[in-house]
């Protein structure tokens, strides 16, 4: 997700790399000379960005077309990193891996999440509305394809970018995903255990998602901390949503920005460079505030809204239902 803008995403982006250099090339992917794309940051509640008060809301310019990918048939892998979340005498205190399960074994095909469906991929840069032309972004029944504990060994206490794209690039390996064009719409989450967040979680983000080249083809993954360490800063009882809201809130928030743009940033974005999560990112009152709702499957999550650019007579704005 793009969410506090530009100079935002640099400075996470730096800190990660900074991280990477200073632990050493050995976690490293099988990639290229470029390994890396941009980080898209989903900024902490009461963060400086975009919105109203570091609420949201976001700008009031409609997503527009770059040229790359959607996930036109998203598939999510779920990656529990590290020993962590199995050893100690309480390693899920919040009980975040049933939760997440949950969460993504409903969520496609919801109402909530069909908004990305009016964004495409395959029609010209600066698009606004698809009108039927291109190809979909997808919310299919089903859309958690996978789920692995990794827990072998010990994740690092501290992970840096580097060692998450690694990471990713062991699970499209653990789950087959090696054929060119395996990955084409496809995202690996990669949640890690509690106290073992990477860098600048909860202060400067709550979430991110990225990509990595590698001998797989390019590789979309996200950053998932566990979200109830940050406490208010990443959703505890954000709108009266209950202590575990921000779970679901930022996992949501993520899972729609990565598939509208999958690559970072080559699918929907504003003219600030914000995507459809960050545009409406932690509203806690009047149209799109983050409220609670049923998927088909009749399971009740919190979750924030979602900009959809067809909202009022094509003006755009924050939905919770499309």
């Amino acid at each position: 997700m793009r969410s506090s803008g530009r100079r935002l995403a640099a400075l996470v982006v730096g800190a990660l790399l900074t991280l990477a250099l200073a632990q050493g090339a050995s976690a490293a992917p099988p990639v290229g000379s470029a390994p890396f794309g941009p980080v898209s940051v989903m900024r902490v509640f009461g963060g400086h960005g975009h919105g109203p008060g570091g609420g949201g809301g976001g700008t009031s310019s409609n997503l527009s077309y770059h040229g790359g990918n959607v996930e036109t048939a998203p598939r999510v892998y779920l990656v529990f990193w590290g020993s962590q979340w199995t050893t100690g005498t309480n390693p899920d205190p919040s009980g975040e891996a049933a939760i997440l399960q949950s969460f993504m074994s409903g969520v496609g095909s919801s109402s909530w999440l069909n908004s990305v469906t009016q964004y495409c991929q395959g029609v010209a840069s600066g698009t606004i509305f698809c009108n039927g032309a291109g190809t979909p972004a997808g919310n299919q029944v089903g859309i958690l394809t996978g789920v692995w504990s990794d827990s072998g060994s010990a994740a690092p206490s501290k992970p840096s970018q580097s060692q998450l794209a690694a990471e990713a690039v062991k699970a499209a390996a653990y789950f087959g995903n090696t054929a060119s064009g395996s990955n084409a719409s496809t995202q690996y989450v990669i949640a890690t255990a509690t106290g073992n967040n990477a860098s600048g979680f909860g202060t400067r983000y709550c979430a991110w998602h990225s990509s990595t080249s590698s001998t797989y083809g390019t590789v979309a993954y996200t950053n998932l901390p566990y979200i109830t360490d940050a406490g208010a800063s990443c959703g505890a009882n954000f709108n009266g949503l209950g202590a575990d809201a921000g779970i679901t809130i930022v996992e949501g928030h993520e899972l729609a920005e990565t598939i509208t743009d999958q690559f970072p940033s080559g699918g929907w974005l504003d003219s600030s460079g914000l995507e459809n999560g960050d545009k409406c990112a932690w509203i806690s009152s009047g149209q799109g505030a983050a409220a609670d709702v049923t998927f088909p499957d009749g399971s009740t999550f919190p979750v924030q809204s979602l900009w959809s650019n067809a909202f009022n007579s094509d003006a755009g704005g924050c939905v919770l239902s499309y």
